[in-house]
């Protein structure tokens, strides 16, 4: 909302939030009675009732507003929406250039030295596709995934290791009968 410099008002009073939540209520509950009874079961056929469902909907519960002033305003040149309507994170550079993000190594590729972009803060943009951006002041970077080396040889615990059971020796006394312990004592 920052980006497009729209200022966000809450609902801070019991009634608005109250009227929101009914509506919601509303649209959720009414909006799946209207598909069984139509016997809508799939995205097509859901898309293509929406319009009509819409329709029916405002015509019962709209209200008119108090003003017509369409308070809408143009979109600003330096605003793209590719890149503010998507998942921002912030993140530090590594002194080896690299971020991590959703558990995945992203090595920064540069020409600078690798000091000029240490701590340096970045925002990691992931779309709704999945597609990954690494932004430094507003300035696309270009990346590499980080691919680690398998381990040579996989960590085992102590308590992992098959251990064969522990005998006693032959002249061990718990090997002596009781009778031979009887007559040594």
């Amino acid at each position: 909302m920052l980006s497009l410099e729209i200022p966000i008002l809450c609902a801070n009073t019991p009634q608005a939030k109250g009227r929101v939540e009914r509506v919601n209520q509303t649209l959720q509950d009414r909006l799946v009675k209207e598909m069984r009874l139509r016997r809508i079961n799939n995205m097509q056929q859901g898309n293509a009732y929406l319009p009509e469902f819409i329709a029916d909907f405002n015509a019962r519960f709209a209200v008119q507003p108090r003003s017509s002033l369409d308070a809408h305003r143009p979109m600003q040149a330096h605003q793209n929406l590719d890149q503010i309507l998507v998942w921002q994170e912030t993140r530090l550079i590594t002194k080896n250039l690299t971020l991590q993000f959703k558990n995945v190594v992203y090595q920064i590729q540069t020409d600078r030295p690798a000091y000029a972009l240490h701590k340096a803060q970045v925002t990691v943009c992931q779309d709704d596709q999945g597609n990954v951006s690494i932004l430094y002041k507003g300035n696309e970077l270009s990346y590499t995934i980080f691919q680690k080396q398998e381990h040579q040889a996989e960590v085992v615990s102590s308590k992992q290791v098959a251990r064969k059971p522990w005998h006693p020796a032959k002249d061990h006394p718990w090997r002596r009968s009781n009778a031979v312990l009887a007559a040594a004592m």
